[in-house]
């Protein structure tokens, strides 16, 4: 099976559309083979996205790292109006971003990186459904590296489910953030981490 954060030129391409629609406001998302959750808005995804915009505002911008089609960022962007970045180390998910940045007419950029490679400055908002299939040193990487990129008042929101190691990975993140959990749905945890 391939994985969504790999990139395989190979693959065929199969375009669909994915709608979603927050209180009353619509989004359609174009996806493909080879992203991340492809045929549906992902649970835990969804789940930091509605907690989040239940939560303060006054972000002037936001990373969404790991971006896959674009959902988190796409929706938090236009919903909180903040300048956009989006990053994933797949092409054909940048690719389907950067079409689903024009489709919902957000204001943004969407490249690749691997995790923080290609990124400069700071964010007052990041946010990340880390993929766990790649492994823990990845996931730790996505995480902890944050807070090289977080504005003075910054936050980092993620999402991970209970049985994919939340609690280690809180304990692992308390060394150098305090984190609150913000909602727990289904197995999946929400979490905010600001530097400590």
């Amino acid at each position: 099976m391939e994985h969504y954060f790999t990139n395989n030129e190979t693959m065929k391409s199969e375009l669909r559309e994915i709608k979603y629609t927050y209180q009353a406001c619509s989004f359609v998302f174009i996806s493909d083979c080879g992203v991340f959750s492809k045929d549906k808005i992902d649970f835990g995804s969804r789940l930091l996205v509605e907690t989040l915009l239940q939560e303060e505002k006054g972000y002037k911008n936001i990373l969404d790292v790991g971006c896959g089609y674009g959902f988190m960022g796409i929706v938090l962007s236009k919903f909180f109006n903040l300048d956009a970045t989006l990053i994933d180390v797949n092409k054909r998910a940048v690719h389907l971003t950067q079409m689903n940045l024009k489709k919902n007419q957000v204001k943004g950029v969407a490249y690749v990186s691997d995790v923080y490679q290609n990124v400069s400055g700071v964010f007052d908002l990041i946010v990340t459904n880390p993929p766990i299939r790649a492994g823990k040193k990845v996931v730790l990487a996505i995480l902890n590296e944050a807070k090289n990129h977080l504005s003075e008042q910054g936050v980092l929101w993620f999402v991970i489910r209970k049985d994919q190691g939340a609690k280690s990975i809180i304990k692992e993140m308390e060394k150098e953030y305090w984190v609150s959990i913000q909602k727990k749905e289904k197995g999946f945890y929400v979490m905010k981490a600001k530097i400590s």
